[in-house]
């Protein structure tokens, strides 16, 4: 019954799947042409949101873990610790 080289496809390679994708391409198509005012006018304000958004997920909140850089020490301050 589960012949492995018979395994059904994906979800999105379905003829619904691709279907779903058109519906949503054309219909966010349609969203942005008739609302580009609003999202444009949005847009300064998203590259603000970003800036500390990336700045969380990217430095990890700067959470250091009690451990401290060896960058820019010599191999004797290294080891002293």
């Amino acid at each position: 019954m589960n012949d492995p080289d018979h395994a059904s496809p994906p979800f999105w390679r379905s003829r619904g799947g691709l279907a779903l994708l058109v519906v949503a391409a054309v219909g966010g198509f349609l969203l942005f042409t008739e609302h580009r005012a609003h999202v444009l006018g949005f847009l300064p304000y998203a590259f603000l949101l970003a800036c500390p958004l990336m700045h969380m997920f990217m430095h990890h909140g700067h959470h250091h873990h009690g451990g401290h850089s060896n960058i820019g020490r010599t191999d004797d301050e290294r080891t002293k610790q």
